[in-house]
């Protein structure tokens, strides 16, 4: 795999230009920068861009049939490969009658043997791979490719599209800001070369990474990136910050957009708010659409089932858990993958949509100081300890229970300390620990009112 221990910028950003270069430093070294804490960069070779200009193209022309059956041939093509090449569902034998009668997996598997999913035939001299904490509170390294990483925005120009938003951003631009709102946060910049090396910035609203607090809405309004994504955590905090810049799009990805809160932004800055339902596994799965109060599905190559509890499909039209199999990250093929999200799969107006999705909440909690704190703030506490499973609830009293699930090798006492620089000293925290692991665990939950963002 690609060796991240002290890279290079040529390594980091493939064929940069003086134009790129420039753009570079500009995101870097304006006087009003944040602190920039990490580095990172596209990877993409200049010969791999053709094939990332052409699979764009095919995303926004391709017809999308979720239909999980096998007479759709490229998801019979697709198994295929993965119960030849994958050591995990080489295991199941030779491609059965009916796809049903595959076995689901889930977070769990992926976070027990991540290696087990990587297909046999695929080099991985430039494989990629990066951590993450889902709902589920299981730690998952995800396998990528510099491909993989630049195909995202393919799905985002197609829900952009929807809402006759066509990207412009070229040489000399600032693409796209990612907005984070967390006391750690991982921060850098880089360009995109599908899009003529325009700028790419992710940044941390938190104050602690500003010389200067009053300087983030300025660099703001220098930047004026086209598009700003983040959750909707860190576009609350956007919504404090006093700037003049109007992006011609704002994204959400990663947690549930409450309406309150969407209507609030589309207020400020006067552009289309989409609430793309994604997932770290799988990419931008959907967008929601009122006009069809709907999530409309965005892959043409994502199969989806319905599953209730058991694993059994559900009627038609009925809500159960969304299960994946497909999907652009040929790193990690997928083959019935229960996400833990529910909706229903049905078709509204020719489209086949995620109805009445309930995905991933955004969660703050209260310290005893009266302040508030992100939920990935409490991963981010966590981190160090190798906790299989937990789960954090602040109750109406504003006290809090840890629960941790699964056999525990950590100190308590150290576990609770690094809580309590979080929460406050003198905040009541109760912890139980659990033998086994929870297959339906929420991870953050709060019963204050205030505990969800933008109801």
């Amino acid at each position: 795999m690609l060796d991240d221990s002290s890279p290079t910028d040529a390594q980091r950003y493939p064929g940069l230009t003086v134009a790129g270069a420039e753009m570079l430093r500009f995101l870097r070294e304006h006087p009003q920068a944040p602190i920039y804490r990490n580095a990172s960069g596209h990877r993409l070779l200049p010969e791999e861009l053709p094939a990332v200009m052409e699979f764009a193209a095919r995303v926004q022309q391709a017809p999308v049939d979720p239909r999980a059956e096998l007479s759709q041939t490229w998801l019979r093509d697709y198994a295929s490969n993965a119960l030849t090449q994958v050591p995990h569902y080489r295991r199941y034998g030779s491609l059965p009658e009916r796809f049903v009668d595959l076995p689901t997996i889930s977070r769990s598997h992926l976070a027990r043997d991540i290696a087990a999913f990587v297909p046999d035939d695929l080099p991985i001299e430039r494989m990629i791979n990066f951590r993450t904490t889902g709902l589920t509170g299981q730690p998952l390294l995800i396998a990528s490719h510099p491909l993989v990483a630049a195909r995202y925005l393919a799905f985002h120009e197609r829900a952009l599209r929807r809402f006759g938003v066509e990207l412009q951003s070229g040489p000399g631009d600032v693409g796209v800001m990612l907005v984070g709102w967390q006391q750690r946060c991982f921060t850098y910049v880089s360009v995109t070369p599908q899009r003529g090396e325009c700028g790419l910035a992710k940044i941390n609203l938190h104050e602690d990474d500003w010389r200067d607090p009053g300087h983030r809405g300025p660099y703001l309004d220098a930047l004026k990136p086209e598009v700003i994504t983040g959750d909707p955590l860190s576009l609350a905090a956007l919504l404090g910050i006093d700037f003049r810049h109007r992006p011609r799009a704002i994204l959400s990805t990663s947690m549930t957009l409450l309406a309150g809160l969407r209507a609030q932004l589309e207020q400020r800055f006067g552009c289309p708010v989409l609430d793309i339902y994604s997932l770290n596994e799988a990419g931008p799965i959907a967008v929601h659409d009122p006009a069809v109060d709907a999530h409309v599905l965005l892959q043409p190559e994502m199969a989806v089932e319905i599953l209730d509890d058991e694993g059994e499909p559900v009627a038609p039209g009925q809500r159960g858990e969304i299960t994946l199999s497909g999907g652009f990250n040929f790193c990690l093929p997928l083959l019935r993958y229960r996400t833990g999200d529910h909706a229903a799969l049905e078709q509204r107006g020719g489209e086949w949509v995620l109805a009445g999705l309930a995905g991933r909440a955004p969660v703050r909690f209260r310290t005893e100081g009266g302040s508030y704190i992100n939920n990935i703030d409490i991963t981010h506490a966590l981190k160090p300890y190798a906790l299989p499973q937990y789960a954090l609830l602040q109750r109406v009293d504003r006290s809090f229970q840890l629960d941790l699930y699964g056999r525990q090798q950590v100190e308590l006492a150290a576990v609770e300390a690094s809580l309590r620089t979080l929460l406050g000293a003198e905040a009541v925290l109760d912890i139980a620990v659990h033998d086994q692991v929870c297959d339906k665990l929420v991870q953050y939950r709060s019963e204050l009112d205030d505990g969800e963002v933008g109801v």
